[in-house]
């Protein structure tokens, strides 16, 4: 197959193997061609039949589908939306732009869980929840959360934990709430058995059994108000008080902390982050210390190292969903780590100066469009603003008319109304506004209403004030981080010297089990920046976004046929949002019908680490399935479970290859077992890269699943997000998959809400239709096939040394394999941290340690990687297997040892006191043969423990301070 373009496909660059690579990995483990050995490894009753599809591109160049991509994108009428809602235009620095966004450094990075090789974005993430904390006035602010509907209803769900009365069931939300969010609220509280309540500002309900109060500053008419008093009525009742707070508002007012709340929520995108039709923006969680140990999400925490240098490592770990399972209060194991930096880096730009001139911009901007429009004879509610304002009119529909033609989207009011219908029109501004544009504005309106002598006297007062409400009396954002970087040629080196720091897919393979670490590719990710995609405002009219609903059609179509379900929400914005949002659907189905008892979830051991988690939020009870000596799904025990509880059963949640890395024989029977009774069966998508194109979850007894876009159809790690979840259902369970609107909603069966805009991250959604556009059903197909090969050449290159913990059908492995080290500690006294560790000096990123079986690694190498990548991967670990035995057999002291001591920085290479019982060679260039590949671990083995006992999760002022000095907790 050729393009037009000659024979340049997309696929021959995305695989890492060649033709002649793939004849020599096959040989090696006894077969003649791939399908052949495919035909080994996958049980043949589910493989496709069918090879061919209607449905599925047949694959092209990165330049013809960037062509049909642009096309595409010019379907979108970009306009300028001052809609507002949580959502507003702003300018990303170039500088930020260039060398973050489109810098693979920080977007191909994972997760921060190997600290030592992660230090640049670790304290880039740090940055963030030091600006929070500034913001907000909070000691304690997490490194970021989906969106702003998910943090408010995770600080729900942790005032729910915290409440002193355990009967306390209703959490208030005060009317200016805005109501995508008060409706993702609904979504999660209904499994909870929590009753929402809405409430005036100027009234609170009274309730003894309510536990919490959310409120929201500016509200969505743009109103704010000093909350004081009704905070101290709500702590005089024990209730635990949320507020989301705009951080460009919170920029001028005095912190919220200091107005008496306990949890601040919100979004970071007017930071620098582009609407992008919805997201990824980073949302921020804050609090007093006495929640820190309940606060959701990942903290970054300082800490020291072995050699005593100050480091930043992931806080409190036993919050990880695969350590605490059903008892975990959240399943959120993805946060929106690029977007965060993106935004620690815009605050760092503009310093604390350069955001208090924008914020007071707009309040200069918001009083001159309110004076004229009085002047113009409009009634202007009374009330303290920040940027906003809603106006109602009788000639509110030919002012919106007249607004789209001159190029303008307003807020059509009331919320959820249409132009037709409306009663009035709301004028959000932001950072792009400017004096030119309020004219426009008042010119077009003043011309509806025949007023147009009143123009004269506009005129533009520099006059900020915002009424009685208490504005920041002391200096804020004094750390050196705020003050040394504001020129470009400083802050570009900053941004690159943390990128140095880390390991990325820049410096070499990352064989992370599960996680899928495979390329993305420049091609899918350039359309990102392009203006049509990114400047889109979520509530734009649909007539402005053919462009985004023809990718999400395609996307749609194309993923319905890979999985083989009938329909797709890309609502989800991670894939924990995912299960979360799968598991909602056979929960309302089951409600739909009556059948209120079937609350019994089973899932097996061998499921991803999340699941558990998202079954309790979706009001399921965790029913624990046993799995035998090979690592498969226990069949006796998972009988005797459905026999025992049959109606009760909602659903079996599976991970298929499971996460043992095998392609289990009796999934077909398994999921006959669960519909036998009357159950769903859900599939977690992680290990869908062993799926496409071989065989469909659909056709095999999967009822609703979903997909992880930043596994297996490329979209960027971005060091621990963004992430994307959609979710793909049968024609049973479809019309139970999310929803969305912009009005108050009275939660019913068929309607739930798991993220704040209606596509979630829509934005990086034109990733996934590049890859799979420009990859096609041959593409995926093979790229599917390499992945398993790959994994099966690692774990038969190393199984004479290692012990592969399981194997499948003809003792193969899926897409990833397992070894185990069980028996290291008692013979050496080491742990498989301590070869991560080694890995880092051979320079590689460590594969997943300790999960799912404690004292194993997994390996996934994706099929992005090379023949030679994958042979310098197994050389090392042969080596480190060499360094095993040499202190087994007491060569080496177990105590002070080339692996225990690792990694091995350039300080110490350099460093005249070398003091350990093997030579430096041996200890940073550990390869028998000739390698150029070096990467340094910035500081030396990290002290995890003292960083949990010892909380400091932001900067103080004085740069000086020892860490000592600096305790938190």
């Amino acid at each position: 197959m050729t393009s037009k373009f000659g024979s340049d496909l997309f696929i021959d660059r995305h695989l890492g193997l060649g033709d002649n690579d793939e004849r020599i990995m096959l040989n090696k483990l006894g077969f003649n061609n791939i399908d052949q050995f495919i035909n080994q490894v996958i049980p043949e009753d589910i493989q496709i039949k069918d090879k061919s599809s209607e449905i599925l591109p047949q694959g092209c160049s990165e330049i013809e589908a960037l062509n049909e991509l642009e096309e595409i994108a010019n379907k979108n009428t970009k306009i300028r939306s001052l809609i507002g809602l949580g959502y507003y235009d702003n300018h990303m620095p170039k500088v930020i732009q260039r060398h973050v966004l489109e810098n693979p450094r920080w977007y191909t990075s994972y997760t921060p869980y190997q600290a030592e090789i992660a230090q640049g974005r670790l304290e880039a993430l740090f940055n963030f929840q030091t600006i929070v904390c500034e913001l907000t006035g909070f000691p304690v602010a997490n490194a970021s959360l989906l969106d702003e509907g998910t943090a408010a209803a995770e600080a729900m769900a942790m005032s729910f934990s915290a409440r002193k009365n355990k009967s306390s069931k209703v959490y208030l939300v005060e009317s200016n709430v805005f109501d995508h969010t008060f409706n993702v609220l609904q979504t999660r509280a209904k499994p909870l058995g929590i009753s929402l309540k809405r409430f005036t500002q100027s009234k609170l309900p009274n309730h003894d059994d309510v536990f919490g109060m959310l409120l929201q500053l500016p509200g969505k008419n743009g109103e704010l108000y000093d909350p004081t008093f009704l905070i101290s009525q709500a702590h005089r009742s024990e209730i635990i008080v949320t507020a989301c707070i705009d951080p460009l508002a919170q920029v001028l007012i005095k912190p919220i902390s200091e107005f008496g709340v306990d949890v601040a929520v919100g979004s970071m995108q007017r930071f620098g982050v582009p609407m992008g039709f919805g997201g990824p923006h980073a949302a921020y969680f804050a609090c007093s210390e006495k929640y820190k140990r309940l606060i959701p999400g990942r903290i970054v925490g300082q800490t020291l190292s072995k050699n005593g240098e100050k480091s930043l490592r992931l806080a409190l770990q036993t919050r990880e969903q695969h350590i605490r399972r059903e008892k975990a209060t959240s399943n959120i194991c993805t946060a929106q780590s690029l977007l965060a930096i993106i935004s620690s880096f815009y605050a760092i730009y503009h310093g604390p100066s350069g955001l208090t001139k924008i914020a007071k911009r707009l309040v200069e901007l918001r009083i001159n469009l309110e004076s004229s429009l009085a002047a113009l004879g409009f009634d202007i509610p009374d009330g303290i603003r920040f940027d906003s304002v809603d106006v109602y009119s009788e000639h509110s529909h030919r002012i919106h008319n007249e607004a789209l033609k001159n190029g303008y989207n307003l807020r059509i009011l009331p919320l959820g109304s249409t132009i037709e219908n409306s009663t009035g029109f709301g004028i959000s501004l932001d950072e792009l506004s400017n004096e030119k544009e309020i004219k426009d504005i008042l010119t077009f309106i003043a011309n509806i209403i025949e007023k147009e002598e009143d123009l004269e006297h506009i005129k533009f007062d520099k006059d900020f004030h915002l009424e009685s409400l208490a504005l920041r009396s002391s200096a804020w954002m004094q750390q050196d981080i705020f003050t040394n970087y504001q020129s470009e040629t400083e802050l570009m080196r900053y941004i690159f010297r943390l990128a140095e720091k880390d390991f990325s897919l820049v410096d070499g393979m990352m064989p992370l089990g599960s996680c899928t670490m495979k390329l993305n590719s420049a091609a899918e990710l350039n359309p990102v920046s392009w203006a049509n995609l990114s400047s889109m405002h979520p509530f734009s009219p649909p007539d402005q976004t053919k462009g985004y609903s023809k990718i999400i059609s395609d996307l749609e179509k194309w993923i319905s046929e890979i999985v083989g379900l009938k329909s797709v929400s890309f609502q989800p914005n991670a894939g924990s949002q995912g299960e979360f949002a799968g598991l909602l659907a056979i929960n309302s189905y089951f409600e739909s019908k009556g059948e209120l008892l079937r609350k019994k979830c089973l899932i097996p051991k061998s499921a991803h680490g999340t699941n558990p988690a998202s079954a309790v939020m979706a009001g399921f009870e965790v029913l624990t399935v046993e799995c035998d000596d090979e690592g498969n799904i226990d069949y006796q025990d998972l009988s005797l479970k459905v026999k025992k509880f049959d109606n009760q059963i909602g659903a079996l949640m599976l991970t298929y290859p499971s996460t043992h890395g095998v392609f289990e024989l009796q999934i077909r029977k398994i999921c006959d077992l669960i519909h036998s009774v009357g159950g769903f069966v859900y599939l977690d998508g992680a290990n869908l890269n062993a799926q496409v194109g071989l065989c469909k979850p659909g056709n095999y007894g999967v009822d609703v699943c979903h997909l992880n876009l930043h596994k297996t159809f490329c979209i960027p790690h971005g060091g621990g997000g963004p992430g994307v979840g959609p979710v793909a259902a049968s024609e049973t369970l479809s019309p139970y998959l999310p929803t969305h609107f912009l009005m108050d909603n009275n939660l019913s069966n068929s309607f739930n809400f798991v993220s704040s805009a209606k596509h979630g991250s829509a934005s990086i959604l034109p990733i996934s239709w590049m890859y799979i556009k420009m990859a096609g059903l041959s593409g995926l197909r093979k790229a599917t096939s390499h992945a398993i090969l790959s994994a099966n050449y690692i774990a038969h290159s190393l199984k004479h040394k290692f012990k592969i913990l399981y194997k499948g059908k003809n003792n193969f492995v899926a897409h990833e394999c397992i070894l185990d080290f069980r028996d290291l500690k008692s013979k050496t006294g080491l742990s498989v941290n301590d070869l991560a560790k080694r890995l880092i000096d051979y320079s590689f990123h460590a594969p997943t340690i300790s999960w799912p079986v404690p004292e194993t690694i997994m390996i996934e190498p994706t099929e992005s990687e090379s023949l030679a990548e994958l042979d310098r991967f197994c050389e090392a670990m042969l080596l480190i297997g060499e360094e095993i035995s040499e202190i087994e057999n007491n060569h080496e002291l177990k105590n002070n040892n080339v692996i225990s001591n690792a990694p091995h920085t350039l300080k110490e290479l350099i460093a005249d006191n070398w003091q350990y019982p093997y030579s430096k060679e041996k200890a940073s260039f550990p390869y028998k043969t000739p390698t150029n590949t070096k990467f340094w671990s910035s500081v030396s083995r990290i002290n995890n423990a003292y960083g949990d006992r010892n909380l400091i999760c932001s900067c103080n002022v004085n740069q000086n301070e020892t860490l000592e000095e600096k305790k938190c907790a």
